[in-house]
């Protein structure tokens, strides 16, 4: 159950933003009192996928002011058809120009999973002094793990061209690879409009997260949350996240009942850095 009251808004930007600058209308909330937390999802979910697939990162955690939005092109948030608005450097401008406008000179605890962990990875590490913490669940390919998932994206970008999204999901659907996802989780369309969605899968194609030397200068607190057997979010990136950040920690769950507490660790992760905030 979501605690605290949620308040719908939406701004208008102009689209096609560099890192620092504006980006487009994001659909987003807030919920809850206390310590500021951004919120972020995967490639082709939103706030309400997240929710339906048990990846709400902060639900139910006291103490939080929780900003959750939806990135552009997906759920209720405006896109466009251009590939280049959805890789992780443009979608790390849309979230440090959503903190100034949220959270005006205070630093947030940045909670992500998936694309959401890239594009907060990214952010921090062109504006360090913005985040009190950094969770970043099942964080996706990158480096030398990235290049099959760009053809991946590529080849899923021509099949969503060719069929549409809600029959690309169908026909593409396979059974968990990772003990940690629930064989019983509910199965959902990507929440990306079907003339969006091939641009989303091509940003991420041509996407990668920073430098691993600039990575291990960001002396950030890190909480890493990661499972094993799925190559999209492979459990060694994680492990090499861990071995580059000065300051974090890594949680592996093996089972849906260890990812059910993922908020639980992310909450208490945040309390014991919420001086910081």
């Amino acid at each position: 159950m979501l605690r605290g009251k949620a308040r719908n808004v939406t701004t208008t930007r102009r689209p096609g933003a560099r890192p620092g600058g504006d980006g487009p209308a994001l659909a987003r909330d807030v919920r809850g009192e206390g310590l500021p937390v951004v919120q972020l999802h995967g490639l082709s979910s939103s706030r309400r996928r997240d929710e339906v697939f048990g990846l709400d990162l902060t639900a139910g955690q006291p103490g939080l002011q929780v900003l959750r939005y939806d990135a552009r092109g997906h759920g209720f948030s405006s896109g466009s058809a251009d590939p280049a608005d959805y890789t992780w450097p443009v979608l790390a401008a849309d979230l440090l120009g959503l903190l100034r406008d949220e959270f005006p000179a205070r630093r947030v605890h940045g909670v992500g999973q998936s694309m959401g962990s890239a594009t907060l990875l990214t952010a921090a590490v062109a504006e360090p002094e913005r985040f009190a913490s950094l969770t970043l669940g099942i964080p996706p390919t990158a480096w030398e793990w990235r290049r099959e998932q760009s053809r991946l994206y590529e080849l899923a970008a021509r099949q969503v061209e060719r069929w549409g999204g809600a029959r690309w999901a169908d026909l593409t659907r396979q059974p968990p690879t990772s003990p940690a996802i629930s064989p019983d989780r509910p199965v959902t369309a990507p929440d990306v409009a079907d003339e969006w969605l091939p641009a989303a899968f091509r940003g991420a194609a041509a996407s990668d997260l920073p430098a691993p030397e600039e990575v291990a200068r960001l002396a950030v607190p890190v909480l890493l949350l990661a499972w094993p057997g799925d190559a999209s979010h492979p459990l060694p990136v994680a492990e090499h996240l861990l071995e580059l950040l000065p300051d974090a920690r890594l949680e592996v769950a093996r089972s849906p009942e260890e990812v059910a507490g993922w908020p639980r660790l992310v909450g208490d992760f945040v309390q014991s850095h919420g001086g910081a905030g």
